[in-house]
């Protein structure tokens, strides 16, 4: 039982790693664009969770833990880091390869201008409620960053895979927050939270997530698109 959030870790990566090896997929081809990526990313948000849980938005239960620590969070935490944004950012690249899928673009502009609109209003409103005020907010500024700033072509299908992720974070995420054992395995403060929860999922979560991919495809898509150039002109030199 110790091993429990460990044994998530590993479940949620071990496919996407072995068929990132697949000759139609090649993802492995890929891996210094997303470790760069990862690594970037989760300096980020490992250092948002090391302020939460020092604050008390939520803390980890030792019965699912191994006890390895880093700082004020257990290993499998940081590991989350890395095995969630590999299955997140695997299933992306394999679905943009052989999925078609594009809103028009005047209504892939009104839904991020309106969850843009929605999410900073909220959080703006929820003053007393850290851990939707923050998410809310920063997930707003990520898509606004995104549609206006970089002005990346690849929101709506970011929009319609993350749909479809849903089902297994419900799985991955339900079990860390309690779904199917007897505590849950992160534990929440709820006057730091809205209170609405999917199972035993704070709606934040959701959010969260969202915010946890995009920001690795934000700058994994670009470094990819830059190794894989680099990597076609070496080829080509060999030859000439």
């Amino acid at each position: 039982m110790s091993y429990t959030y460990l044994m998530i870790d590993f479940f949620t990566l071990i496919i996407p790693l072995i068929f990132s090896f697949h000759p139609k997929l090649n993802f492995y081809k890929t891996w210094a664009a997303f470790f760069l990526a990862v690594a970037i990313t989760g300096l980020v948000f490992i250092a948002w969770d090391v302020y939460f849980t020092s604050i008390g938005v939520w803390n980890f239960n030792p019965k699912y833990l191994t006890g390895v620590q880093v700082g004020n969070l257990p290993i499998e935490e940081i590991l989350f880091f890395f095995c969630i944004p590999y299955a997140c950012v695997f299933t992306f690249h394999c679905l943009n390869q052989f999925i078609e899928f594009h809103l028009p673009e005047k209504t892939e502009n009104m839904l991020t201008l309106a969850m843009i609109a929605i999410l900073a209003s909220t959080g703006i409103l929820l003053p007393e409620k850290i851990y939707g005020q923050v998410t809310f907010i920063s997930l707003a500024l990520l898509l606004a960053l995104a549609k206006y700033g970089l002005k990346v072509r690849w929101l709506s299908k970011f929009y319609a895979i993350y749909a479809l992720l849903l089902l297994p974070f419900l799985i991955v995420n339900g079990l860390l927050t309690g779904t199917g054992l007897d505590e849950p395995i992160v534990r929440y403060n709820e006057q730091d939270i809205i209170g609405v929860r999917i199972l035993t999922i704070p709606v934040e979560d959701v959010f969260y997530g969202m915010a946890l991919i995009l920001t690795n495809l934000l700058i994994y898509l670009p470094l990819k698109t830059k190794l894989l150039q680099s990597n076609r002109l070496s080829d080509e030199s060999k030859f000439h």
